[in-house]
């Protein structure tokens, strides 16, 4: 199946493709909150770099959040937007579990902790113990902290972790490293591993569909925020 997957969680606006022949290609802008201006044209761009057309396409994967508003609404509408004009299903995944899942292709084992900025002094994390085999045993399921009490979370964890220790990814650990850093056991990746990667959210929707696990029609999919958003209109009703 020719596949598109759309990353916009995060400050990053990433798109991968993969053809039914394998061909593969990957584009990555991180730092400059560009999604509306950079979505389109890097996905136009890759389509023409393996010979494909949006017509050919099968699928559509899109990262579903938690992460920044703005991105989310973009890459959701713009998966949403071109399944339903192709008459095609999405494949929809979380941030975090991608996280999760990137850290694991890096060789990182034992306990991982998922973290996404959420702005406004807050964090989207998971935490979650990752077998040999990629498979995670969920030890906080997603929750939206504050770093403080993240760090008070990681604590407890690491007490309890067998003294393994905790090895932090996402770009929430990056900005608050100051903070998580801190506490005895956890380690701090603030190099890499700062957004979910499109080419592990498109591998894991390859998964998806090689197990048989149907896309979704495009008007159930559903971006995940986890809270209000962060502008919210006021409307007065005047009565006559």
């Amino acid at each position: 199946m020719n596949i598109v997957a759309i990353e916009t969680a995060t400050e990053t606006v990433g798109v991968a493709v993969r053809t039914t022949e394998g061909v593969e290609a990957e584009f990555v802008l991180t730092g400059r909150r560009r999604h509306v201006e950079s979505l389109t044209p890097a996905l136009e761009h890759l389509l023409q770099q393996v010979g494909l057309q949006a017509a050919d396409l099968g699928a559509v994967a899109v990262d579903l959040g938690p992460g920044l508003f703005t991105g989310l609404r973009v890459g959701v509408a713009a998966a949403k937007g071109l399944a339903q004009a192709l008459g095609i299903g999405v494949v929809g995944l979380s941030s975090l579990d991608i996280l999760l899942r990137a850290g694991f292709e890096r060789g990182l084992e034992g306990r991982l902790l998922a973290a996404v900025d959420a702005r406004r002094g807050e964090i989207f994390a998971t935490l979650a113990d990752l077998g040999h085999d990629g498979a995670t045993t969920t030890v906080l399921g997603p929750a939206l902290l504050t770093p403080a009490q993240l760090a008070e979370t990681l604590a407890a964890a690491a007490g309890e972790g067998n003294g393994q220790g905790i090895t932090a990814i996402g770009d929430g650990t990056r900005r608050y490293a100051d903070q998580l850093g801190v506490v005895p056991g956890v380690r701090c990746v603030t190099g890499g591993l700062t957004f979910p990667p499109p080419g592990t959210l498109l591998a894991m929707a390859l998964e998806r569909l090689a197990a048989n696990v149907a896309p979704v029609r495009p008007e159930l999919v559903v971006p995940i925020y986890m809270r209000d958003a962060d502008a919210i209109s006021n409307f007065t009703t005047v009565s006559s």
